[in-house]
């Protein structure tokens, strides 16, 4: 058996197609139902790898996950960038007409609004995982109520898409992170992107400082998220993501952020999904 690997929700989820798509099929899934869960298994050593979903770019960024990474100590080793499909789904044999529920992550509902609004007889109901409402549906032989799932789970579990592609906006990708105990698994000159985590004081201009900083060391911010710390109120932690064309522009960069921001903190260090 390969490499095992914790995602968040069941087989026939994004996080699995994530999985197969960084990993390649030998691998071990650790099925699990939050993102805290992932985390458990990483610090336990009963998972590898954890694969987490960060960021969409329709919804934003799933704030509560940048704390977790953090206050955890767990590194980023990677990235990878899904494109989100979302097809209904139902037991073979029913038809639109027969469903009165609609289930999915609340995600995927909501980016799936303007569909339903052709269905108002149909009731959207919140579960915690696209897939796991498709293999409910196959074990149940639940006929009157449909999923919001990849393509992978009615593969999976013997559905019929009875309307593919129905998001709203068809153009929607998710960027998830790959996460592991330790930090950087890759040599210096493929990493090209990292993730950092500091705070600044209040006096005026510190955030446009350290902002120069990095871009007089030729670093591109392609991501910058501030969150508040829960143990210091009207204190913020900025949540950066920089990219560079040489690690030694990076070297540069950390060693002045160092002394420049407080709790200054190399998240991990990888390679760019967006230039492969």
């Amino acid at each position: 058996m390969g490499l095992k690997i914790a995602i968040q929700g069941i087989k026939g989820s994004n996080h699995h197609q994530v999985a197969k798509d960084f990993f390649g099929e030998d691998i071990e899934l650790l099925e699990c139902m939050t993102f805290d869960a992932i985390i458990d298994h990483l610090l336990d050593g009963t998972a590898d790898k954890g694969i987490m979903a960060i960021e969409n770019s329709i919804a934003g960024s799933i704030i509560p996950n940048y704390n977790l990474v953090y206050h955890n100590n767990i590194h980023v080793i990677g990235e990878h960038y899904l494109s989100i499909h979302h097809n209904l789904m139902v037991l073979k044999g029913t038809t639109m007409e027969d469903i009165k529920e609609v289930h999915s992550h609340p995600m995927a509902l909501l980016q799936c609004k303007e569909f339903f609004k052709d269905h108002p007889q149909i009731k959207l109901v919140e579960s915690v995982d696209t897939a796991e409402t498709a293999k409910r549906i196959k074990e149940g032989r639940l006929a009157n109520i449909a999923a919001i799932a990849p393509k992978m789970a009615a593969d999976l579990y013997d559905l019929d898409i009875i309307a593919p592609e129905i998001q709203t906006i068809k153009n929607n990708a998710t960027r998830f992170i790959i996460l592991k105990k330790q930090n950087k698994v890759l040599p210096k000159e493929e990493i090209n992107k990292a993730s950092l985590r500091f705070m600044t004081d209040h006096k005026r201009g510190s955030l446009a400082t350290v902002l120069n900083v990095m871009s007089d060391c030729n670093m591109n911010l392609t991501k910058i998220q501030s969150l508040p710390v829960i143990e210091t109120p009207w204190k913020y932690a900025f949540f950066v993501d920089v990219t560079f064309e040489e690690y030694d522009h990076f070297s540069k960069a950390k060693s002045l952020l160092e002394i420049m921001a407080e709790d200054f903190t190399v998240l991990g260090e990888y390679k760019n999904a967006r230039l492969q």
